[in-house]
């Protein structure tokens, strides 16, 4: 597995900070990790600008995959600050000025009214950015507002990819892959779990036997 180096560079980022750490966690499924991604400690103006650059790269990296957009839409709430710096980074970065958009959780009922903030969604593709996606819940609950709004799914992007089956007993795909089957969009990660492996691998870190050992047991194709 070759990183690019945004890859390389965003995991180096994302453990400095904090984000990303090795040892022995307990996740809400009740499976004991050796590793956790809180995207909440990306908490500094600095750390938003340059999650917002790596999440463009991945965007720009993958445009083969993702379809043509027209809005960046994040769901409330840690989609709210990484779709502004998505499209600050695209700016900057590319010259390109898109449009974004993200929900209130309760709809607005004076002023402009409505759920959402910013671009308006009609007719438009929108692309969802999120931190991460364990059940799907977010971007099934973004996918209602996407269609109500007259809208269509360009596709997804997140920080990482667990690669790890879902929670059901007899489940053999990842939350991802159940979005990409259900939706027919694509999902795109900065990095993916094999990405972070492999990173740890050239640094010759004492966590790369526990991460795959993780991913044997709970990993999908």
């Amino acid at each position: 597995m070759v990183l690019e180096q945004y890859q390389r560079d965003f995991i180096s980022f994302a453990i400095a900070n904090g984000v990303l750490s090795f040892g022995d966690y307990t996740l809400k499924s009740g499976r004991k990790s050796p590793y956790f991604f809180n995207a909440g400690k990306f908490s500094s103006g600095a750390s938003l600008s340059k999650l917002g650059q790596y999440y463009a790269a991945a965007i720009s990296a993958r445009s083969a995959e993702i379809n043509s957009f027209d809005v960046v839409f994040g769901p409330a709430y840690k989609g709210i600050p990484l779709c502004a710096a998505t499209v600050i980074a695209i700016a900057n970065g590319e010259g390109r000025d898109v449009q974004y958009a993200f929900n209130r959780k309760e709809a607005k009922d004076h002023g402009e009214g409505g759920s959402i903030v910013g671009a308006a969604l009609q007719g438009k593709r929108i692309l969802v950015v999120d931190d991460v996606i364990t059940a799907g819940t977010a971007i099934r609950e973004s996918m209602d507002i996407i269609r109500e709004a007259g809208a269509t799914l360009a596709g997804v992007v997140v920080a990482i990819d667990r690669q790890e089956k879902g929670r059901g007993e007899n489940s053999a795909q990842s939350a991802i892959q159940e979005i990409e089957q259900q939706y027919g969009a694509p999902v795109v990660a900065v990095v993916t779990l094999g990405n972070v492996v492999e990173y740890l691998k050239e640094q010759n870190n004492e966590s790369v036997a526990a991460m795959e050992e993780y991913r044997r047991e709970y990993g999908v194709n």
